[in-house]
């Protein structure tokens, strides 16, 4: 069994996947493959529902025939816990969920409760069942779906990986961190929160500022862990599709960084609480566990034979081409509200000199195919490089075809770098990558 994997798939305008011929011969690997995935980055809700003041960066929204395009395209799961899927709050994700009932698509990852957003998604192939979790770790408070009670209804919402946050200070930077605390009367206002019982006293040797914790320690980081409750909740899920499936992939959504090999923030470096979870789902039994958020490619990591690729980034990128924005996103970006969308971009971009029209990582990506043996064990993979089109206008950018010559040379030679640090090794074969077994 052949399955491919993209990362975040923004679709605003028609694709023509399967006439045009720039594109075409990309979308025909896909429709090719006996299950093809993809993140729904976006969500089909037609710009109704209620815009939302805690959005994901830019207020997304598209007319529901994106979804027939996608299935044109190829695709047969997606994943749909993004930090875009509250955008236009419940009531939006309300109608996306019901378009996508109707064209009887394969989602997980959002729900009308939490116990039905953790549920996988099966697909069957005459070769095999693949099964798809979907999770999100970046989405603002009061977004994840919650359960009902016995006397009261749950929330709709997303799938949640909640992780902690602690920030590792040397003793003498949290002993500056207390007398400004105490300074400015924080600790005499959270005596005041416990004595009421509004809050909690923080756990010995921490110090909490507004939610923050800091913790002494031997160097200054950033320390995360997954929620323990989400890890079991989600593998529970996991461990139910092993049962039922050939393949179980985890997708997640996430925009959280780590550090590199020289102890630097690094937007190409997971977090490590998904380190953490990863390996963790693929201990409970997931075959393939899948990122992106942050748009652009990290690295893979082969863990006990199963792929966890990191991010995979952009697959179609048409961010630029919302067609309407509520009054929220022209304040976000500071931008009178007679500006046209397409012009808010313009801004935000200074005319594409800045942000992800000047950044290369942005418009590269690539398309795994992973071929599966009879077992369900990972027999092959390849790894094609694409190019979403760095250069071209907003409306001609964004939509993937097969890179080739030095472009292709380059994104896979960049991709090989950045799975190194994990021991992961391929073997270049023309313009593709074949993974190399020890």
């Amino acid at each position: 069994m052949k399955v491919c994997l993209t990362g975040d798939s923004i679709v605003l305008r028609r694709l023509n996947t399967d006439v045009d011929p720039v594109c075409a011969p990309l979308f025909d690997m896909i429709r090719e493959c006996d299950a093809s995935f993809t993140n729904l980055e976006i969500m089909p809700s037609d710009y109704q529902g209620d815009p939302a003041l805690d959005h994901g960066g830019s207020h997304f929204s598209a007319h529901p025939w994106i979804l027939d395009e996608l299935r044109t395209a190829g695709f047969d799961l997606f994943a749909a816990a993004t930090n875009h899927c509250l955008d236009y709050s419940i009531s939006g994700l309300r109608i996306a969920i019901e378009e996508l009932r109707k064209r009887e698509l394969l989602y997980a990852g959002v729900g009308l409760t939490l116990e039905e957003a953790r549920r996988p998604a099966y697909y069957s192939h005459t070769r095999g069942t693949v099964s798809m979790l979907s999770c999100c770790s970046t989405f603002a408070r009061g977004q994840e779906a919650a359960d009902q009670t016995r006397s009261m209804q749950g929330r709709p919402g997303l799938n949640p990986l909640h992780f902690t946050t602690t920030y590792q200070v040397r003793p003498e930077e949290l002993a500056m961190l207390r007398s400004v605390s105490t300074g400015l009367g924080l600790e005499k206002i959270k005596e005041e929160q416990i004595k009421l019982g509004f809050g909690y006293p923080a756990p010995e040797g921490t110090l909490t500022l507004d939610g923050t914790r800091f913790v002494e320690g031997p160097q200054t980081r950033i320390l995360t862990t997954p929620n323990t409750r989400d890890v079991e909740e989600i593998g529970r899920w996991v461990r139910e599709a092993r049962v039922v499936s050939d393949v179980v992939i985890v997708s997640v959504h996430t925009h959280e960084v780590g550090y590199d090999e020289d102890g630097n923030i690094s937007w190409e470096k997971p977090g490590a609480f998904l380190e953490t979870f990863a390996r963790e789902v693929i201990d409970q039994g997931a075959d393939i566990v899948v990122c992106h958020g942050q748009h652009l490619l990290k690295g893979m990591e082969l863990y006990k034979g199963k792929p966890i690729f990191y991010s995979l980034g952009n697959f179609i990128g048409q961010n630029e081409l919302v067609d309407m924005l509520p009054e929220d996103s022209y304040t976000f970006y500071k931008v009178d509200t007679d500006v046209t969308p397409h012009q808010v971009y313009k801004t935000r971009t200074l005319n594409d000199t800045k942000g992800f029209p000047a950044d290369r990582r942005f418009w590269e990506t690539l398309l795994p195919v992973c071929e599966f043996d009879g077992n369900g064990n990972l027999a092959s993979m390849e790894i094609h490089p694409v190019s979403l089109g760095l250069g071209r206008s907003a409306h001609r950018r964004g939509l993937p075809f097969l890179a080739t010559g030095d472009e292709a040379q380059h994104i896979l030679t960049r991709f090989e770098d950045l799975c190194r640090p994990y021991g992961t090794h391929f073997r270049r074969e023309g313009e593709k990558l074949v993974l190399e077994r020890s």
